[in-house]
């Protein structure tokens, strides 16, 4: 009986009621479905990495609500009826980069580009809560993220000028 309960709970399904980069998503999920899977596979946002799967690389970074989570540790069950923004979103309806993306271009804070949409997430969030970051804020603000390519200091420069540049737009970070 216990291993039939198990089973159970396993395949059990749920609605779940999103908002992803301003459009409203509806769908019956497994409950153990991670929102990392739910967005890659589900939605086929795909710029939602994921690495280590341990919340540990910071790869799989999202915005729910406006705050940074790793998506490789919630399940999508969790986000019902929140708002996430994905790389996709950054830059909203317009053709342009956002001008996180356009500082990291511009900067060279990218090699290969697989640990990209997390930081860049990640920064997003830390600039809307400290928007004139120190060089060390900024290194504390990227701790959360693993970069094998770069050595950071790019990704660094990218970072102070894409505040600056928000500073004089503050609509953006929002």
């Amino acid at each position: 009986m216990q291993d039939q309960e198990e089973v159970l709970a396993f395949t059990e399904e749920c609605e779940v009621a999103v908002t992803v980069n301003g459009q409203r998503y509806e769908r019956r999920v497994p409950v153990r479905l991670l929102l990392s899977d739910f967005l890659r596979h589900e939605l086929h946002l795909t710029g939602t990495h994921v690495g280590c799967e341990h919340g540990v690389c910071g790869c799989c970074t999202v915005l729910l609500n406006g705050e940074a989570v790793r998506a490789c540790l919630m399940f999508a069950v969790q986000a019902d009826n929140m708002f996430l923004t994905t790389i996709e979103g950054m830059a909203g309806t317009k053709s342009e980069l956002h001008p996180i993306q356009q500082a990291f271009m511009e900067k060279h804070g990218l090699q290969c580009g697989f640990c990209t949409p997390g930081i860049i997430m990640s920064v997003h969030a830390m600039l809307h809560e400290h928007p004139d970051p120190s060089e060390e804020e900024i290194r504390e603000g990227l701790s959360g993220n693993i970069c094998r390519c770069t050595g950071y200091q790019n990704i660094v420069e990218a970072v102070k000028l894409a505040a600056e540049r928000l500073r004089q737009d503050p609509q953006e970070v929002e």
